[in-house]
């Protein structure tokens, strides 16, 4: 079978388990696929399809033994690489990093291979993963295989751009300010931002994080399928307790109603028509599968934003401010310049102010969903931006950042976000839309997730024409 690439998850674990399929025949495929479209999108600078063929021969072995395997069996995934993956480097788009070889695999490495994954190849993020877009010194730029004119996103963006391309089957990637939902929008697919606590996420190659990134920053699937994001998600999610964040919080919790809040206006920010038009008809067919549509004020999500930049910049500042004159990328360097701006003070006694609000805000919002245990909004005010439009002038960087405040809000909370795809435009444009649920309630968003699933136009593998 030629075509195993384009084949869900599901489909391809079923053949691999009974046999009809062998994981070289798995891989050979992808391999072919990889060849013919990684060129022109560069969405993974490193294969790893050896590794992958060694992986195969010790999952064929555990089923002549009659052991049992994982729900990702023989399935094909990437790995985003400033995660760490024996004898690879965690290099994050840094020259810098490029012989930060890891010794030992990250637990969601280990998580993925414990459930079957074949893990084919890295892919790229922008420098230090910190914008919308991806482009970096050391392994380039990746497009979007829809439209190249069109940003893939960032940081996951060679996740979602090889997803969507058919090489692989499922993306990891992660999330501080909607680094996976974003790609996942731009990119036409779905996306998962898991509550923190959900995903034990830690890299053996660099110090623990600071506080900051240790409760915004997770880990999660991207995939063409939501029942493919689903099982990467379940892969994903399994217990280590180096994480000390990760809880073992069960998935069999009290079933919740179903009230909607629908917002289809965020203070801080514009909505472009095309983006309204699409929220109003997804929320116009949810209520058509007996969902309960309340169009209401929106929560803050500007005062967040702000107390995110806090957190987030004071981290950045202290382990990466040296490291961004030293790596001497201008791209990088511009966005973290434009950053700065948004929040120039990172002083303790703002840092301590962000902390406490933290509980103040997670508290307002969680009587909220109380009400309404579902937001539906937009991903982002515009549908996805020119491609590296934020390093273009100030005024840009501005445009795209204040798109961005439905993104930047659950990181903040530890909050869950699901990125749907709906449809593509007659411009070679993805449009989708953004789930958010209480903190653990992931199972939430994927009953709202297959009720739209069974509506819109199925997703496939698309082949980039430019």
């Amino acid at each position: 079978m030629s075509d195993l690439w384009s084949l869900h998850a599901n489909e391809i674990s079923k053949l691999f388990l009974s046999k009809k399929v062998s994981s070289d025949e798995i891989i050979d495929s992808v391999e072919k696929r990889f060849n013919q479209i990684n060129p022109k999108i560069n969405a993974i600078p490193q294969e790893t399809f050896v590794y992958a063929r060694k992986f195969g021969k010790f999952l064929h072995k555990r089923i002549e033994e009659g052991k049992n395997l994982g729900q990702l069996a023989g399935v094909p995934v990437t790995v985003k690489i400033n995660t760490d993956q024996l004898g690879f480097a965690s290099t994050n788009g840094l020259r810098l990093n490029k012989s930060l070889i890891a010794k030992k695999n990250s637990t969601i490495v280990d998580n993925l291979e414990k459930a079957g994954a074949l893990i084919i190849g890295r892919t790229n993020t922008p420098a230090f993963s910190i914008r919308w877009f991806t482009n970096n010194s050391l392994h380039g730029h990746t497009l979007n295989p829809h439209n190249n004119k069109i940003t893939p996103g960032g940081s996951s963006g060679g996740a979602a751009s090889a997803t969507a391309a058919g090489i692989g089957s499922i993306g990891h990637g992660t999330d501080i300010a909607g680094s996976i939902r974003y790609p996942a929008y731009a990119c036409g697919i779905h996306g998962l931002r898991p509550s923190l606590g959900r995903v034990p996420m830690i890299n053996y190659t660099t110090p623990d994080r600071y506080i900051g990134g240790q409760i915004m920053a997770v880990s999660g699937p991207l995939a063409r399928s939501i029942k493919d994001l689903e099982m990467g998600y379940n892969a994903m999610r399994q217990a280590n307790y180096d994480d000390p964040w990760w809880a073992p919080i069960s998935h069999h919790l009290p079933v919740l109603n179903k009230n909607i809040a629908l917002l289809t206006k965020i203070k801080g920010m514009s909505i472009s028509s095309e983006v309204k038009s699409n929220l109003l008809d997804v929320a116009k067919r949810l209520e058509k599968e007996g969902w309960i549509i309340n169009e209401v004020e929106a929560p803050d999500f500007e005062e967040i934003a702000h107390y995110q930049a806090v957190l987030w910049l004071a981290e950045f500042r202290r382990t990466s401010a040296k490291a961004i004159l030293d790596e001497n990328d201008e791209e990088a360097i511009f966005v973290f310049k434009e950053m700065s701006k948004k929040c120039p003070d990172t002083s303790i006694e703002k840092f301590m102010d962000s902390l406490q609000q933290r509980a103040t805000l997670g508290r307002k919002w969680s009587h909220f969903f109380d009400k309404y245990p579902l937001i539906l909004c937009p991903i982002s005010g515009d549908p996805p931006f020119e491609d590296l439009k934020d390093t273009k002038s100030e005024i840009d960087f501005d445009e795209v950042f204040t798109s961005m405040l439905p993104q930047i809000a659950p990181p903040y909370l530890g909050l869950p976000g699901l990125c749907f795809t709906n449809k593509i435009n007659e411009f070679k444009i993805p449009m989708g839309v953004q789930f958010i649920s209480r903190r653990f309630r992931e199972d939430h968003l994927f009953k709202v997730a297959y009720d739209l699933e069974n509506i819109f136009p199925k997703i496939k593998p698309v082949t980039p024409n430019y």
